[in-house]
């Protein structure tokens, strides 16, 4: 009877996993004029095909290995029922139930425009022809096979193979009964029928707890309570507002009892708490997405859609950052576009051939890294991008990304010698196609998200990176000021006896300070690999070394340009980073680590607070220098303005352990107050300054009408505030 009901070419290529259309045997499928459930139970001795409301059973005959056939009057809704090895269960057969996506998603997907991939991609718990269950969809166009395997079905990739989805290489399936928490990867046999080595999910929003490095089927829930701050944050994300980013590691920013990571829920009060304090306006996080490796502080990421479940589910992350928008403070993620691990679950070779990343290493092979890179000429790859980018911004309500390694996407012969890459098509360096893929992020970004912002890491002069795509830009709302952060703490850490011989390192930022929108960072990439800690950086005694660090912070925070810290630099940690243990917070007992806090949350408030610190950061109006050429005493002074109406700030730096009496030119009459003092001795300094204010004199200097002497403590910065006349 089974001979006229299967072919035995297709049973066999059933049972041993090779049928490229399983959809098209298994189920319930007219034949001859009979219909015919085919089932593939392997354990299975007896099965029943249970019909009607009544659950009536027809036995099913066994083909043999597993597949079972059996005849049925007429079409009709069925379940199952099998008995083997002493055990008997029932279960929805997932081969009775059509397909999940539309032609709608097919055309997008096949287009390689679909913005929402995530919706379509990727695991999701649904309710589908009147059962609870599972739908999983993957994109594998070259595959022969694909199954979704799991505990569920004992990791068999024969129990589960999707439905290919026409041209759009996509496969999908449902599974009836599975939901929230199951683990699953996805089994792929290549296009020369070779079984690959177990795939965690691209688009899945879960993972096991590495090592283990299965995805996990998780929905993401919990309502926003965050409508004040997303109608607002587009004030507080401008280039007039002011930025002052707090950038952490989560895993080490603080441990708990037994050296635990923090979850999100725990950061959503503690560091949460911490950095609004501190008066910090964002939460800069290393990249939360999941990765593989603890070294690689979330830089070689396999799972993009996935909060790395260190922390906890993604329903937590979310609570986290509506906990942050609770209490105004915006949330910047790391994303990681310009490469991905080699690691044989992620994404390398993932249907057999090159398919995220470029086939020829010479460009698809990041050497720094030992790495692979995204071939973003391809339009489902860039699509895949774009849409990660978008999938943190609407369903986690991120307000910011901030691009990793851009420079090393930008050029085709990143660091690489002649012959080692391949030229564009005009024969230059540029790298079109990544070009391209910025800038769409950047517009989907900023188009479906009102109010985010996107930085960029970019470490060469590539022009534009922060103008407007229509305007030839790559879009992105602020630059990461590199060569300022690279040219000032080279001063630092000269002894102050040379730095005359150095003194235009500072000065020079200003003459690029408004070809960008600049973010000026000292972040975690200052503070590992051997470099030291920012306290370790500056010379001389020890007395000396907080100074010099506390005189560098009111100079960055006077400098135009909004700002980033990384965690433990607040409080001038003296070790270096090390990602594996907690920051070290015990340091706070000692009164000059204290002190650097105190000052860093001052800058902080005093910068949100004066329009004048922050209103034109990216404006050459906002920027005037008084002395920029005082090398022997090695003296800075400059104004900062904000608009017409607000009091004017001048700055003067002392970068000498000299105390100078020193006259500085005004910009105006009147008395000016100081406003803050980085000698303080609530900062650990020994209080040397001008507690009274200064009143200017008709003494001209500095080319201008009105000039005061000032009390300069030794390496120090002084911000002296115009009071306005009163009504």
């Amino acid at each position: 009877m089974t001979d006229t009901l299967i072919d035995d070419g297709a049973a066999w290529a059933i049972v041993e996993g090779r049928h490229g259309d399983p959809f098209s045997v298994l189920g319930l499928h007219k034949r001859d004029g009979t219909w015919v459930v085919t089932a593939f139970v392997p354990g299975a001795e007896r099965l029943w095909v249970l019909t009607g409301k009544s659950g009536k059973e027809v036995e099913a005959t066994h083909w043999g290995h597993g597949l079972f056939l059996c005849a049925l009057p007429r079409k009709v809704a069925y379940s199952l029922r099998a008995e083997g090895h002493g055990n008997v269960w029932a279960f929805e057969d997932p081969f009775r139930f059509g397909p999940v996506l539309g032609e709608m998603d097919e055309y997008l997907l096949g287009e390689g425009t679909h913005k929402r991939l995530w919706q379509v991609l990727g695991a999701h718990v649904i309710r589908h022809e009147g059962v609870q269950g599972t739908h999983f969809a993957v994109w594998a166009p070259n595959a022969e096979r694909v199954s979704v395997v799991g505990d569920f079905n004992i990791w068999d990739g024969r129990r589960h193979p999707m439905r290919r989805r026409g041209a759009t290489g996509v496969w999908e399936t449902f599974v009836p009964g599975l939901g929230e928490g199951e683990t699953y990867k996805y089994e792929i046999r290549g296009p020369f029928g070779q079984l690959l080595p177990l795939k965690a999910d691209p688009v899945g929003f879960g993972s096991e707890h590495p090592p283990a490095n299965a995805s996990v089927v998780r929905t993401i829930g919990g309502s926003f309570g965050d409508a004040d701050w997303m109608e607002t944050r587009h004030a507080r994300q401008n280039v007039d507002a002011p930025i002052s980013a707090y950038e952490v590691h989560l895993g080490s920013w603080r441990r708990a009892p037994g050296d635990r990571m923090l979850s999100y829920l725990e950061l959503a009060e503690q560091l949460v708490d911490y950095a609004v304090d501190m008066g910090f306006t964002h939460l800069e996080l290393l990249p939360v997405s999941e990765y593989p490796f603890d070294g690689s502080w979330g830089y070689q990421p396999v799972g993009l859609f996935a909060p790395t479940i260190r922390h906890g589910t993604p329903s937590e992350f979310r609570a986290f950052v509506d906990a942050a928008h609770g209490k105004g403070l915006g949330i910047v993620l790391d994303w990681v576009p310009g490469h991905f691990p080699t690691d044989a679950h992620g994404l390398g070779h993932f249907d057999g051939t090159p398919l995220y990343e470029h086939a020829d290493p010479r460009e698809g092979f990041h050497q720094d890294w030992n790495t692979l890179i995204f071939n973003y000429g391809r339009v489902e790859v860039q699509n895949y991008l774009v849409s990660n980018a978008l999938y943190w911004l609407e369903e986690y309500h991120i307000d910011g990304l901030r691009v990793d390694a851009v420079a090393s996407m930008l050029y085709r012969d990143y660091s690489r010698s002649s012959g080692e890459w391949i030229p564009n098509r005009d024969g230059g360096r540029e790298n079109y196609e990544a070009i391209a893929m910025l800038q769409r992020m950047n517009i989907v970004a900023y188009g479906e998200s009102p109010g985010v912002m996107t930085v960029a890491e970019e470490s060469t002069a590539f022009p534009g990176v922060s103008r407007p795509v229509n305007h030839g830009g790559l879009g992105f709302g602020f630059k990461w000021n590199m060569g300022w952060m690279n040219d000032t703490l080279s001063y630092m850490q000269k002894d102050p006896l040379f730095r005359k011989y150095h003194h235009h390192q500072m000065t020079f930022g200003l003459v690029y300070a408004w070809s960008e929108n600049y973010v000026l960072p000292i972040s975690h990439d200052e503070v590992v690999h051997g470099k030291g800690s920012m306290l370790a950086k500056m010379p001389g005694t020890g007395e000396e070394k907080f100074a010099n660090l506390r005189a560098y912070y009111g100079f960055m925070w006077a400098h135009p340009g909004k700002k980033l810290l990384f965690m433990g630099q607040e409080f001038a940690q003296g070790a270096e980073w090390n990602h594996n243990q907690s920051l070290d917070w015990h340091q706070l007992d000692i009164p000059a680590h204290a002190g650097v806090q105190a000052l860093v949350r001052d800058l902080n408030r005093v910068y949100r607070g004066t329009p004048a610190l922050h209103v034109n950061d990216t404006r050459p109006e906002g920027f005037e220098w008084i002395e920029s050429n005082d090398a022997a005493a090695s003296v800075y002074a400059w104004i900062r303005k904000g608009r017409a109406e607000d009091p004017m700030v001048v700055v003067v730096v002392n970068m000498t352990p000299v105390e100078r009496r020193y006259r500085l030119g005004l910009p105006g009459a009147g008395r000016w107050h100081e406003l803050l003092n980085t000698d303080a001795a609530a900062y650990g300094g020994g209080n040397r300054g001008n507690l009274g204010g200064v009143l200017a004199e008709n003494t001209p200097w500095h080319g201008r009408a009105h000039s005061v002497l000032v009390t300069l403590p030794p390496l120090s910065a002084v911000y002296l505030h115009q009071e306005l006349a009163r009504a």
